[in-house]
């Protein structure tokens, strides 16, 4: 039974419970940080469980007065909208009781870069970074920018953020592909409509126990720092540029004046950048296993188009198509995007542990 399942949840709440709240325990700081987090992984299933215990309770209460004919009619109301209830709270619990991503609580790393288009490629990388701003801001995340790369007629070549918030992956990680843009240029004298694509990564922020890299597989270079056009900014070499040399992968950083936090930055986006590198494998074996995912995250995939003649936003992994492609851009409204496709990958979850 469902409700066995759940016994195990309640009784290891209570016990994380008595813990945190004996004083002798609360000087042991790094097991009450420790138990803290699990108490919070496990929360949103132990609140439901209790719900879920309470409706069968109210449940038997109801059929046992469907004996009283005084209240018969009453219970069998009750009665019809309770079993609706527990149908719910069941489907709800069953999400829960999904495996859960180990990303899906960190913060994360989105990089955009202006693929095939040229200058209106590198223009829609700002405007879609405008649009992830404003998500954030709707969500109460926080966006610093790392690393930016300005376009010859504005927006960016290329820009890496990182998003601070609770379950920050969990609600963009669907984001890495391939977004496609249609529209007529701001240089277009005829009209036409120009097709462009820009790429997005999403890769958690790791940290140094999940991802361990060889000090001497680095090849780290400094430079004098440089902006739109090459003059320069800085009268110092504070740009960093380091190499991952088994891998060739190359991060470049100059956006602060200190070269130590220029380096810093540097390391902590090439570590997620491996760390992608790892979880796409790990990925693929598992794509392997189970013959159904919602993409794969992978760059080359075409994910999305924005067609603004239309006003339309397609979303191809689940054949979501909005008429109101003005506001989401505007308002960062990508919750009508997120929400289905979060609830199209629980969907096969569920089908697959059945």
């Amino acid at each position: 039974m469902l409700v066995d399942k759940l016994e195990p949840f309640l009784k290891r709440y209570e016990e994380i419970q008595a813990f945190l709240s004996d004083i002798n325990n609360s000087k042991d700081l790094e097991q009450v940080t420790k138990l803290s987090k699990e108490q919070k992984n496990i929360e949103d299933i132990v609140y439901k469980a209790r719900e879920y215990k309470e409706v069968l309770k109210q449940i038997l209460e109801n059929k046992e007065l469907l004996s009283n004919s005084e209240f018969s009619e009453l219970a069998k109301e009750e009665l019809k909208e309770l079993e609706n209830l527990k149908e719910k709270i069941e489907e709800e619990i069953r999400i829960l009781l999904l495996p859960k991503d180990p990303n899906d609580d960190k913060n994360i790393f989105l990089e955009l870069r202006a693929g095939t288009g040229g200058d209106e490629a590198a223009l829609f990388v700002g405007d879609l970074f405008k649009t992830y701003v404003r998500y954030a801001e709707n969500k109460g995340f926080k966006v610093e920018i790392v690393s930016q790369s300005e376009g010859s007629m504005g927006g960016f070549k290329e820009i890496i953020l990182l998003v601070k918030g609770d379950k920050a992956y969990s609600r963009l990680k669907f984001e890495g592909g391939t977004h496609r843009v249609q529209r007529i240029p701001q240089t277009e004298s005829q009209g036409r409509v120009h097709t462009s694509a820009i790429t997005v990564a999403v890769m958690p922020e790791v940290e140094d126990s999940d991802i361990q890299i060889n000090p001497n597989d680095l090849k780290i270079d400094v430079m004098r720092s440089s902006g739109h056009g090459g003059q320069s900014v800085n009268t110092t070499d504070s740009a960093v540029r380091i190499t991952h040399i088994p891998t060739g992968l190359v991060v470049v950083n100059q956006d602060g004046k200190s070269q130590h936090k220029n380096k810093e930055n540097a390391l902590k986006v090439l570590k997620s950048r491996l760390y992608e590198i790892q979880e796409n494998e790990r990925l693929a074996q598992q794509r392997e296993q189970r013959k159904s995912q919602v993409g794969s995250g992978d760059r080359s995939e075409r994910i999305r188009t924005y067609n603004y003649p239309q006003n339309r936003i397609s979303e191809h992994r689940i054949n979501l198509t909005l008429h109101r492609l003005d506001y989401i851009m505007q308002d960062g409204l990508l919750d009508e995007i997120i929400e289905p496709l979060i609830a199209h990958y629980q969907a096969q979850n569920l089908s697959e542990c059945e």
